[in-house]
């Protein structure tokens, strides 16, 4: 190839306004030629490169040495693995913020975390030829894969949607038995922005990909915002990653889906605590209080009020409940220093119908516990 084919061809043609031109004219066309052929190849090189979603691809660094650990992760865990997690540095933050959510759900049901924190979903694609399932045959895979294939100058709503099909035809493939809980990609940013948007269009397209034979489809990302569509930063610290409390709203979100997944027994006994209730708790100074406590299951979340006093109720939030395991919020302003008393509520349904718990009270920066008791009305 010539140094500027296109421009000297038509130069030596002899018919063209080219050959007319003064010389430094001529040299200032072939700067801006050749200008144009390099961004031409640098905008076909990053349109390859858009393309390869749905193509293996291998990373670097820490993201490599955490692909290792992985890999011996699974190597000494060959045989004794049922459920597996796979994703990207949301799905890795089961080891941080959600640490002790992950003991309680699943420590004991032989669970392994393939998350890698920045991964895409060719990244994700590359890890399990490379060695993340080798010697594990899960029951049941959760899959999140994507946000970080979406934002300005990343990936299309199409190629993402490309990017996750072909990591659940990976997934099928490798593992035929394995039964596959693709969720939604979690809501991202304080308010309502195009990343979002974008998003919940992918989310569209891949719930497609469920056949509730071997992929089973679930988005509970409504969990997660406010009903003004803002996220608070006590669920995502940084309006990506969750907090603990994320973490939990997870859990108890996909709870039955591996309940049936895994071919678990629901758990014994576990009862509707919907209707009235008599609360009972100790005072200030250690007899007993009680009060009135409306209660309303729907799904795994918890919603309801408890009394006051005759006159004044106050609003549970963010409740859930797992099997016969339930918690929630109650917020108490205090008028008279300004000030607010934080209510953090757990309790469980004994086999005699009551609810036994530990209210944790924070007033002024202090922190007490206090167990608690509630008997239907």
């Amino acid at each position: 190839m010539g140094r500027y084919p296109d421009f000297t061809l038509a130069e030596h043609s002899g018919s063209g306004f080219l050959s007319k031109m003064s010389p430094q004219f001529k040299s200032l066309v072939r700067s801006a030629v050749y200008g144009c052929l390099i961004v031409g190849l640098c905008l076909r090189v990053s349109a390859a490169e858009v393309e390869a979603v749905s193509k293996p691809a291998p990373r670097e660094g820490s993201p490599l040495v955490r692909h290792n650990l992985l890999n011996e992760r699974s190597r000494a865990a060959a045989g004794k693995i049922d459920l597996v997690f796979i994703g990207d540095s949301i799905t890795q933050g089961w080891e941080g913020a959600g640490k002790t959510v992950w003991e309680k759900h699943y420590a004991g049901r032989k669970a392994h975390n393939l998350g890698i924190g920045g991964d895409k979903t060719q990244h994700v694609l590359w890890r399990l030829e490379n060695g993340n399932l080798d010697g594990l045959e899960p029951k049941a895979a959760v899959v999140m894969i994507g946000t970080n294939n979406s934002g300005k100058d990343r990936n299309t709503t199409v190629e993402i949607t490309e990017g996750v099909t072909a990591v659940i035809s990976k997934l099928r493939a490798m593992r035929p038995q394995m039964k596959i809980l693709l969720l939604g990609i979690f809501p991202r940013g304080q308010n309502f922005n195009e990343q979002r948007g974008s998003i919940l269009q992918v989310n569209q397209a891949i719930a497609r990909l469920a056949d509730n034979q071997s992929v089973f489809w679930l988005d509970f990302g409504s969990q997660l915002i406010n009903s003004d569509g803002s996220i608070s930063k006590d669920l995502m610290p940084d309006y990506l990653h969750l907090s603990t409390r994320g973490y939990e709203i997870w859990a108890d979100a996909i709870e039955p889906s591996l309940v049936a997944l895994l071919g678990e027994k629901a758990t014994a006994g576990a009862t509707d605590p919907s209707g009235e209730w008599v609360w009972t708790i100790n005072g200030p100074d250690g007899q007993p209080v009680s009060a009135p406590l409306i209660l309303k299951k729907e799904g795994s979340k918890i919603t309801g009020k408890f009394a006051r006093n005759a006159d004044s109720w106050l609003q549970i939030e963010e409740g859930s409940i797992s099997g016969n395991a339930m918690k929630w919020r109650i917020n108490r302003n205090r008028p008279d220093n300004g000030g607010t008393m934080t209510y953090e509520m757990a309790g469980s349904v004994e086999a005699d119908g009551t609810i036994k718990g530990t209210a944790k009270t924070k007033l002024d920066g202090n922190e007490m516990a206090t167990p608690w008791t509630a008997k239907r009305k």
